[in-house]
């Protein structure tokens, strides 16, 4: 017993001087809390999610757009001159978006759907693209991939439907607003987790993760999954401001990880509620030489 003590006191001793000989100390950007720090319960994060989503019957949107392609799949990233767009958007299924080629500003895409089918001309390649807002098999081209619900789904955010089931879990964000600034935020999050049971079974499919942060308690991120539950759409919303009466994120990223697709837009101007007039949502007319596909 009195060795065992003895070597025990010989082992605090020596510690000292083995904590200062095998460690190192290197500096890290501090992180700073937010200026405020709200606190919500579950009943109130749907409400004030479903509340934003219905305050919403139209919407009509000027925006850049800037895209981005590849990735590490492909070992490389192609980035895309930006360009000048419009979006039109009513409930329930009406989606209109026209591209402008930069410079000249003539048409660039045409994509118009009833929220069943849509189509899409590209007047620069004489081609036009109709098929169904769902994706039932992947094309192997990554653009063919992209369909009106991926620009509604992200820009207006929607609680949970009759059926589902919600959760919300708290963590932290760690994020720089100003890249060129060295400070950092740490944010408390919510997590709002919304659900659709498996008939028959225990499982649930995940439909759609919100990320909201406790500052304003506005949505930072949402993430979207298909019904085999995978990861299709990342949307990131940033620089919220007022545009007449509706808070709303100036700043748009949509990232589809499975095509390693990016657009990033920016809403220049925004008019919500005003009256959309039937002949805003037309499809496009292909003319007879344009390369028609038909996709499922």
């Amino acid at each position: 017993m009195k060795h065992a003590r003895r070597n025990s006191l010989l082992l605090l001793a020596l510690l000292p001087a083995l904590g200062g000989c095998l460690r190192t100390t290197r500096s890290v950007m501090k992180t700073h809390p937010p200026e405020q720090v709200l606190s919500s319960s579950l009943d109130h994060i749907v409400k004030s999610t479903a509340d934003r989503y219905d305050s919403i019957k139209t919407l009509k949107a000027s925006v850049e757009m800037q895209a981005s392609t590849g990735g590490g799949k492909q070992g490389k990233v192609v980035d895309y001159t930006s360009f000048n767009g419009y979006i039109l958007i009513r409930k329930p299924g009406d989606f209109h978006f026209l591209g402008l080629l930069p410079a000249i500003h003539t048409r660039m895409v045409d994509m118009v759907t009833n929220g069943q089918t849509f189509t899409l001309v590209i007047p620069p390649k004489s081609r036009a693209v109709t098929g169904s807002n769902t994706i039932t098999t992947p094309s192997k081209n990554a653009l063919e991939n992209l369909r009106p619900d991926m620009f509604t789904d992200s820009l207006l955010i929607q609680s949970a439907k009759p059926g589902e089931l919600v959760s919300m879990t708290s963590d932290d964000r760690i994020y720089q607003p100003d890249p060129t600034k060295k400070y950092i935020v740490d944010e408390p999050e919510y997590e709002f987790g919304i659900y659709r049971p498996v008939q028959n079974s225990q499982e649930l499919k995940t439909q759609r993760v919100i990320h909201i942060g406790r500052s304003t308690l506005l949505p930072y991120q949402q993430d979207i999954y298909d019904e085999k539950g995978q990861l299709v759409t990342v949307a990131n919303y940033s620089d919220y401001k007022m545009f007449g009466e509706t808070t709303f994120p100036a700043k748009i990223t949509i990232r589809r990880p499975q095509d390693e697709i990016t657009l990033n837009m920016t809403i220049t101007e925004l008019s919500v509620n005003q009256p959309l007039e039937d002949d805003q949502f037309e499809a496009p007319k292909i003319p007879a030489n344009y390369s028609v596909e038909r996709l499922p």
